[in-house]
């Protein structure tokens, strides 16, 4: 065979090549991407002039794909790009002790490259449009639930007002045996629970009146800090601050921000084991206040990441947590057009993070 003859059946090859690896990546999605990535490699194995004694690596986020042992001293690579980030590379080697790699091979690689580039970039494309299909699914059901529950919080207010009242007037003007006072005591004591629940909820559909100011959230971290001392001592549980201004400010009704850093510490603490650290920090960018609640507890599963701000969602025990506490907190980040989200940590624990407009 002549020389023009070899030559052609090589860019054949390299042709058929290319045309196998379009023909494999055209209807693929993240699920089936280790699999992919080795029928791509097998397939550039046979474009190449050796192909018995070529061996194909893919590296790729999450994924190594290899076809066979492969030799670093003789091997020819093409480096994968994913909106302009490199996202991993192909090692293309030859083991056959002799020979060379063609002018071609590489670019042959280049292109294999590319296409590889462009599968990433869809699937995370995809991926990105699945989030955020969740997200706007998720803030739905949350501005459902809102206003059901200003619907059940204002129904509820006036008669658990009025069992208050009438109990602590009875209390007041009537003489009763010792059994009757602490039956009564009890209804008032039930009475003031179930306000404070009626206010969580309102708390939560933002049906509170609020009142805007400029307000410094440094010392209400500060104070929040010293009044939780105590219980930071009795969960023997430490913590450390970082924030360094001393003043940050912003746009926000004073008495909700407290219920912000409350509540978020209450939790971080309460989810703690001993000696553990809790870190408050709190930071600010050109157009925001943020602030970072950690813990080093166990984290939150897949589902409470899901459902970790829906009402009456909690992973406590019975009788220790009504599910109100972070939906309130979102309730309030989200009327004062701020974000909260949830995350776990590399190595153990979660993070709150708030990012309240400054203006």
């Amino acid at each position: 065979m002549n020389s023009t003859e070899e030559t052609l059946k090589e860019r054949i090859k390299e042709l058929t090549c290319l045309y196998e690896v379009s023909s494999i990546i055209v209807n693929v999605d993240a699920k089936q991407l280790p699999e992919t990535l080795l029928a791509i490699a097998k397939s550039l194995k046979k474009g190449f002039q050796f192909p018995n004694h070529t061996e194909i690596t893919i590296n790729s986020p999450g994924n190594t794909i290899k076809t066979g042992n492969s030799n670093e001293l003789l091997s020819i690579t093409s480096n994968i790009y994913a909106f302009n980030k490199k996202k991993g590379e192909i090692i293309a080697s030859l083991n056959n002790g002799k020979g060379s790699f063609l002018k071609e091979e590489q670019q042959l690689l280049d292109n294999v490259a590319l296409k590889i580039g462009n599968l990433l970039e869809r699937i995370e494309i995809f991926q990105n449009e699945i989030s955020l299909k969740r997200q706007m699914e998720r803030a739905d059901r949350l501005s459902i639930i809102g206003e059901l529950t200003a619907g059940i919080a204002h129904e509820l207010n006036t008669p658990l007002a009025n069992i208050l009242g009438f109990a602590e007037l009875l209390k007041d003007n009537l003489k009763f045996s010792n059994q009757s006072a602490e039956d009564l005591d009890k209804i008032i004591q039930n009475a003031i629970f179930s306000r404070e629940v009626v206010k969580k909820l309102m708390f939560f559909a933002c049906e509170m009146p609020q009142e805007m100011k400029e307000v410094n959230i440094v010392p209400r971290i500060k104070n929040a800090i010293t009044l939780l001392d105590a219980s930071f001592k009795k969960a023997e549980v430490k913590y450390i601050v970082k924030i360094e201004d001393e003043e940050l400010l912003l746009r926000a009704d004073t008495i909700q921000l407290t219920q912000i850093i409350f509540n978020l510490i209450i939790n971080a603490i309460y989810f703690s084991p001993k000696n553990s650290l809790v870190t408050i920090e709190a930071f600010q960018t050109n157009s925001h206040i943020v602030l970072k609640i950690s813990d080093q507890g166990s984290g939150l599963s897949d589902e409470a990441l899901l459902k970790v701000f829906q009402p009456f969602f909690t992973t406590k025990p019975t009788g220790d947590g009504s599910g109100l506490g972070l939906s309130v907190v979102h309730g309030i980040v989200s009327s004062h057009n701020g974000i909260i989200t949830a995350e776990n940590n590399p190595e153990k624990g979660a993070t709150f993070t708030v990012k309240l407009p400054k203006y």
